[in-house]
């Protein structure tokens, strides 16, 4: 920070600041909300028929939460897991429990590596 403010006076940080307000977040933030905004659509284009409609915001990591509980309305690791495996199911996946080599196993439980 220090060196920032010996480049730039008071006033041109302010314009920044207010230029950012106006446009949204500069930098890392900006490709985190794009990042989001992508992940949110693919899955709203595989979600069900009647599957809860995501958001961007459910895409955006949540920086600094120092190992505290999630506050309410906010995802938990447990939330992520349960969100992967619908999707996973969803998109006609298996989930291989944790084998190491996975589950090669198709819809049909054919071994999809068989020649």
């Amino acid at each position: 920070m220090g060196e920032l403010l010996a480049r730039i006076d008071a006033r041109e940080l302010s314009a920044w600041m207010a230029y950012e307000r106006v446009t949204g977040p500069l930098g890392p933030e900006r490709a985190d909300m794009h990042a989001a905004i992508i992940a949110s659509t693919i899955a709203n284009a595989n979600r069900g028929k009647h599957g809860r409609r995501f958001t961007p915001e459910d895409f955006l990591p949540r920086w600094d939460q120092r190992g505290a509980a999630a506050p309410a309305g906010e995802q938990t690791g447990e939330d992520h897991l349960r969100l992967i495996r619908s999707l996973n199911k969803a998109m006609g996946g298996l989930e291989t429990g944790g084998v190491q080599g996975g589950d090669t196993r198709g819809p049909d439980g054919e071994d999809r590596h068989r020649q």
